[in-house]
């Protein structure tokens, strides 16, 4: 029986978004960073809050957004290891 001083884990909701705690290094592909900018900015006109913060004065695009928040290393992002194609052997 956990003792009632201990801290339990906090379980996070599979829907919560990630936001890093530190920017994330630049992203180098501009494929990438289109696909990136695009989920984010689908989230935006959604309703999501930006988080830019106060930054931004007048009222801009969400792409424009999410674009400058994934410029700034704001978006957290994760790219999933590339599939073997069936048939192929490895040499």
């Amino acid at each position: 029986m956990p003792e009632m001083d201990e801290p339990t884990p906090l379980q996070q909701h599979p829907d919560t978004p990630k936001i890093p705690s530190e920017p994330l290094p630049p992203i180098q592909s501009r494929f990438l960073f289109v696909d990136v900018a695009a989920l984010r900015a689908k989230q935006l006109r959604r309703g999501a809050r930006a988080r830019l913060g106060e930054e931004i004065q007048a009222p801009h695009k969400a792409e424009r957004v999410a674009m400058e928040e994934v410029k700034r290393g704001l978006v957290y992002y994760d790219v999933p290891p590339a599939k073997a194609v069936e048939g192929e052997t490895e040499a």
